[in-house]
C-alpha cells in the first residue's frame, strides 16, 4: 500500500514537473463543464463569460499576473466558448480542427494577487480560412477592462463557412469585421508574405 502511494506521488510529481500539468487538466475540464453542465449557446456571436482569480502561481516578479498567463486563461476560456456554441462539435463532425495562427494582446492595467476577473469571449467573425475571437479580461472589483486579446483560429480540414453552415443548417453570411481587426489581418498577411520570401517559399504556399 505504501509502495502504491509513493508511486502515485512520484507520477503526480513527474506530471507537473515535466509537463504543463495544470493546463493539461484545466482545458479538458473546461470543455467537459461546458458540454455537460452549461446550457448550449445558440447565438454564435454571443459573449460568454469565464470566471477566474489571480493565484500565487500566476504572479511574476512584480507581483501581478504575468503576461503569459493572460494567453493561457484566454485559451481555456476560448475552448469553453467554442464548446458551448457548438463549433468544436461541428469541427469534430466534419473531421476538421483549428489551430491558433496568430494572437495579439493589449495590457491596460495589472491584475493583482487574488483579484477576481472574468474572461469575456466572443466570436467577431470569420473569413475563408479562420475564425476571429476576442477575449476581454475584466476585473470584478471595479469592472475595468484590464487586457484585450484577439486571436486568429485557422480551420484545417474544412472551411469556417462549412462549420457555420453545419451548425445553423443554412448558409450564413459572415458579419462585417471591425476596422481595427481588418488592419491586424492585413498586417498578418503581409508578415506571412515577407516570411515566405525570406524562407524562399512560393507565395502560393499558405501558412497554417
Amino acid at each position: 500500500m505504501l509502495g502504491l502511494l509513493v508511486a502515485s506521488l512520484a507520477l503526480a510529481l513527474a506530471f507537473f514537473a515535466l509537463l504543463d500539468g495544470w493546463y493539461l487538466v484545466r482545458v479538458p475540464c473546461a470543455v467537459l463543464r461546458a458540454r455537460l453542465l452549461q446550457p448550449r449557446v445558440r447565438d454564435l456571436l454571443a459573449e460568454q463569460r469565464y470566471a477566474g482569480r489571480v493565484l500565487p502561481s500566476d504572479l511574476d516578479l512584480l507581483l501581478h499576473m504575468n503576461n503569459a498567463r493572460y494567453l493561457r486563461e484566454a485559451d481555456v476560456a476560448r475552448a469553453a466558448h467554442l464548446t458551448r456554441c457548438g463549433v468544436l462539435g461541428a469541427l469534430r463532425d466534419l473531421g476538421a480542427h483549428t489551430v491558433l495562427a496568430a494572437s495579439c494582446a493589449r495590457y491596460r492595467r495589472s491584475l493583482r494577487l487574488f483579484e477576481p476577473f472574468e474572461v469575456r469571449t466572443r466570436l467577431l467573425g470569420w473569413d475563408d480560412r479562420a475564425f476571429y475571437l476576442e477575449a476581454r479580461f475584466v476585473s470584478l472589483r471595479d469592472g475595468f477592462l484590464c487586457a484585450l486579446l484577439r486571436s486568429r483560429q485557422h480551420v484545417l480540414g474544412t472551411s469556417p463557412d462549412r462549420v457555420v453552415q453545419h451548425l445553423c443548417k443554412r448558409r450564413v453570411e459572415a458579419p462585417e469585421l471591425p476596422e481595427d481587426l481588418k488592419h491586424w489581418i492585413a498586417y498578418n498577411d503581409t508578415s506571412s508574405q515577407l516570411l515566405r520570401a525570406e524562407s524562399g517559399l512560393s507565395n502560393t504556399r499558405k501558412d497554417q
